[in-house]
């Protein structure tokens, strides 16, 4: 498997995500917002990971559209 930019774009914004998950806990004692930015900040590398294994061209569409909407989530 090559180099691929988009998983590592997706990793450095779960990296930052952890970060800002952490930010909100310590600082701001957010909890319910935290959760759902980690979860939702976290989900696209997960998602772009498994669209990468993907069993046929419709399957990998699907994931991806998946990981799109978890990207719009997180930064709304």
């Amino acid at each position: 498997m090559g180099k691929s930019v988009l998983r590592d774009k997706s990793y450095d914004f779960a990296i930052r995500i952890v970060k800002l998950s952490r930010f909100l806990m310590d600082e701001k004692r957010e909890f319910v917002l935290n959760k759902q930015v980690l979860r939702s900040g976290t989900a696209i590398g997960a998602l772009i990971r498994e669209a990468e294994f993907a069993q046929s061209k419709a399957d990998f569409i699907s994931k991806m559209s998946i990981a799109l909407k978890e990207a719009n989530v997180s930064l709304t």
